[in-house]
């Protein structure tokens, strides 16, 4: 059954006070957003949380980076962990190189077409909603180096012509550091066009509805965190993930997969263990990556 635009916008609104969206708040998810995103009266409110996160992260990864990231920091699902409202916001500023007003009117804009996406009945898989989506994706972390590196390849598919430039979800093991202190390179693929609210590519030359383009990205941090995890924001077909801890074997690795980003260094989370193998590596594989969720693995030193 469809639900009212408006309704889910209004449930938004108010579910983004205080703390946002979390267990202690389940009584505040309205009744269309409990419609929208498939809750029963047989949930408990674990699993009603569970579901209502699951859904706006996914549908949130349909819309675009910036109004993305207002939402999901609006509800409290990415973002500094925060009880207010007004604290959240003000960080979004930050980092979206606005004053307080502007960044409020991007969560605004975010509620809007959420709202609207939330209000059609698909529940199939995700398709491509911009114009381009990535086919596979590559990541090779190497932490026996003097300082740590990432290899990302990714191979992306205009969805839309022409396509000039491209905002990559990157990984987000140097996720707490300064933008600054993150050295990002391109090895082949285009020229760099670096913002504070995502890595931008321009290929050599416009892309075409329906081609293909191969981007080979590097980045350098002085120190990472013990996890190494990729959000994509669109679309992503496979990934492929090897991280190299040479003779530095962590006590333990588990593999994560589809999980809400603000969880990401929750130890309450228990993913599936992973074993290094004689040349200190682990390896996973992902397919049909939801956006908005992330993907990858976590270790304890």
């Amino acid at each position: 059954m469809a639900t009212g635009v408006e309704d889910c916008e209004a449930d938004l609104k108010r579910l983004r006070r205080n703390r946002g969206l979390c267990l202690a708040r389940s009584d505040q998810v309205g009744d269309a957003l409990r419609t929208a995103c498939g809750v029963s009266t047989d949930d408990t409110p674990v699993s009603a949380v569970r579901k209502v996160t699951e859904v706006l992260s996914r549908r949130a990864g349909a819309l675009g980076s910036q109004q993305r990231l207002a939402v999901l920091t609006a509800l409290g699902l990415e973002g500094p962990e925060s009880r207010f409202l007004q604290e959240r916001q003000e960080w979004l500023a930050r980092e979206l190189e606005r004053d307080s007003r502007t960044a409020r009117r991007r969560v605004d804009e975010g509620f809007a077409e959420l709202a609207s996406l939330l209000s059609g009945t698909e529940t199939a898989a995700a398709v491509p909603t911009g114009s381009w989506h990535t086919e596979h994706v590559r990541v090779l972390l190497a932490l026996d180096q003097p300082k740590p590196e990432t290899f990302v390849l990714h191979r992306v598919v205009a969805d839309a012509d022409p396509l000039d430039e491209l905002d990559l979800a990157d990984t987000l093991t140097a996720a707490d550091q300064v933008q600054n202190d993150i050295s990002v390179d391109v090895f082949a693929g285009g020229t760099l066009l670096c913002g504070r609210s995502g890595i931008m590519v321009r290929p050599p030359v416009p892309l075409r509805r329906g081609q293909k383009h191969e981007i080979a990205l590097r980045f350098r941090v002085a120190e990472v965190l013990p996890h190494c995890v990729c959000v994509p924001k669109d679309v992503c077909t496979e990934m492929a993930l090897t991280v190299r801890f040479g003779t530095r074997i962590p006590r333990a690795v588990e593999l994560l997969e589809k999980i809400v980003q603000n969880e990401v260094r929750s130890r309450q989370m228990t993913g599936v263990s992973l074993e290094p193998d004689s040349a200190g590596e682990v390896h996973a594989h992902f397919r049909d990556l939801d956006p908005g969720f992330a993907y990858g693995v976590r270790w304890e030193e």
